[in-house]
């Protein structure tokens, strides 16, 4: 299984950026409020400072700070820390206070001068020792669990690497790995397991030390269990996933599971065991092992959210590729009927016609001598033999011209710009191509062109350019003329037509206009071998 963890979408940064400035904001009330119960505190006690306004009005600048600090991107972040810290510390000198201010002044008594020194070294006193109990009391832990086990197991090891390896894009089976190998030494050193899959079937992804593939299937009963179970031991597993805990002794283990899920969809397990003389498994141990399964939960549903995603990708690109095929298929059969017209006007009514321009002639020979009247019937029907054959010459050319196809692009161009009612300038490389790419772009450059000869005006003048690079193959067709406005024109028939020739061969059409300033039409289509 590959995957990665999605990128934080920008709706969950907002959301995140609106909490910061809270916090900030939050601070600053709370230390208007600690600064004032303090100084109110010591002026009871102390009867120092004997004017509380000043230093009342001082507190009050936290309230600008925190507006500052929150719209401070580089410092709005630090929000939620510097406001746990400032309610930790001043709920710990709050609490002081109100313990002195129970005792001295509830018991009524009252203190003279020197007392007070007394009474304040005793309250800073106080205060330094509960901020110091907390720190102190864990590294005393740590130090005796050193002494008495021969190492601290760390039951939060696992849970924090694996956040940090999610943040860094780790592949999901490389991720799964580390994750088995943290787990094995942090918390279950006679082996870790994870167990991932859907719809109750589960496969043994990853074991440390190795324990080899491993499956099993839950259906009815079993998969509720385990799917709203959440920390579970020996007994549990025995009865509900017995191919789990398949090989593990529970007379010399002790193992853990728990269940990965998500929106009450059962992803898979994680197994812990230890050996008996290793202890037992702790509440911290139960604890984060519930904390790692949901965030490997929301990790697998996201890989499987990616995976459908990619799916989906491939299928829409499988589907485009066979749209473009059959796009290409289409156009090839258009192009090809359109030289089969060609062949058959050219070899079969043209040449006809001619025939019959010479029967004519010989007719006219023969008969017109004794036969005034015949001689100019005869020169009438030869005339229109001859404008019908014209026609059909015209005809076949623009269904599909014998120069695209004997001479290629640049010639067939040029010959059809030598019909066009405005003046063309024709710059075409003189390299042949595949028979459909030459169509495509010639007949894209004529559409074009005539849409140029309606449109643009008189006293437009228009220019064909065809280059290509290593990559593409490129045509433009650019006029002077009143140009339109593209946004309401470029879709019509003619453009469409344009785009689907194109596009049948993997290319893109870009149409530039507006009122006034001429008409720019751009075909890119990927460089096909040359073929001369």
């Amino acid at each position: 299984m590959n995957g990665t963890m999605s990128a934080t979408s920008p709706a969950h940064a907002d959301t995140r950026r609106r909490r910061d400035m809270m916090f900030w904001l939050a601070w600053g009330v709370l230390v208007l409020v600690a600064v004032a119960y303090v100084v109110w505190s010591l002026h009871v006690l102390l009867d120092r400072p004997s004017d509380v306004s000043p230093w009342w009005l001082l507190g009050s600048i936290a309230i600008p700070v925190s507006l500052i600090a929150a719209i401070t991107p580089s410092i709005r972040a630090f929000g939620p820390v510097v406001t746990q810290f400032t309610l930790v510390a001043s709920s710990v000198i709050a609490m002081i206070l109100s313990v002195y201010l129970v005792v001295v002044i509830g018991m009524g008594n009252d203190l003279d001068g020197t007392e007070h020194r007394v009474l304040g070294l005793s309250m800073a006193a106080a205060v330094v020792s509960v901020l110091l109990a907390g720190p102190l009391r864990r590294r005393i832990t740590v130090a005796t669990e050193t002494w008495t086990e021969g190492s601290p197991r760390s039951s939060t090891a696992a849970l924090e690497t694996f956040g940090t390896r999610m943040t860094r894009s780790v592949p999901m089976d490389e991720l799964l790995l580390q994750l088995a190998e943290a787990l094995h030494e942090s918390m279950a050193p006679a082996g870790a397991e994870l167990w991932v899959g859907e719809s109750g079937v589960l496969d043994r992804t990853v074991s440390v030390p190795d324990r080899g593939k491993g499956s099993t299937h839950l259906t009815g009963a079993a998969l509720g269990a385990v799917t709203v179970g959440r920390v579970s031991g020996t007994t549990w597993g025995g009865m509900w996933v017995p191919d789990v805990v398949s090989g593990i002794d529970a007379e010399t283990h002790d193992l853990r599971i728990a269940s990965i899920t998500h929106l009450g969809k059962l992803l898979g397990l994680i197994v812990v065991v230890r050996h008996a003389d290793d202890g037992p498994f702790r509440p911290a141990d139960e604890v984060a092992l519930a904390d790692l399964a949901r965030s490997l939960g929301l990790a697998l549903h996201n890989v499987g959210l990616d995976s459908a995603l990619q799916k989906s990708l491939n299928e829409l690109e499988r589907r485009n590729v066979e749209l473009q095929t059959s796009r290409a298929r289409i156009v090839s059969a258009g192009d090809e009927s359109r030289r089969l017209i060609e062949r058959n006007l050219h070899d079969g009514a043209q040449q006809h016609l001619v025939a019959l321009a010479l029967k004519v002639r010989l007719l006219e020979k023969k008969f017109g001598a004794e036969n005034e009247g015949l001689t100019v019937a005869l020169d009438q029907l030869q005339e229109d033999v001859q404008t019908t054959i014209d026609e059909v010459r015209e005809l076949a050319h623009g269904i599909y011209p014998p120069l695209l196809r004997d001479r290629g692009l640049g010639k067939a161009l040029e010959n059809a710009a030598s019909r066009s009612p405005l003046p063309i300038t024709v710059d075409a490389t003189p390299a042949r191509f595949a028979a459909d790419i030459e169509a495509a772009v010639y007949f894209c450059c004529l559409e074009a062109m005539q849409n140029a000869g309606k449109y643009a005006g008189d006293g437009a003048h228009i220019t064909v350019t065809v280059t290509t690079d290593d990559e593409q193959l490129v045509f433009e067709v650019v006029d002077d003329g009143v140009g339109f406005d593209s946004g309401s024109v470029a879709e019509s028939h003619g453009f469409v037509n344009m785009r689907d020739r194109v596009g049948a061969h993997g290319g893109d059409l870009t149409v530039e206009s507006s009122v006034g300033h001429g008409t720019r039409i751009i075909g890119e289509l990927p460089l096909p071998p040359a073929v001369g």
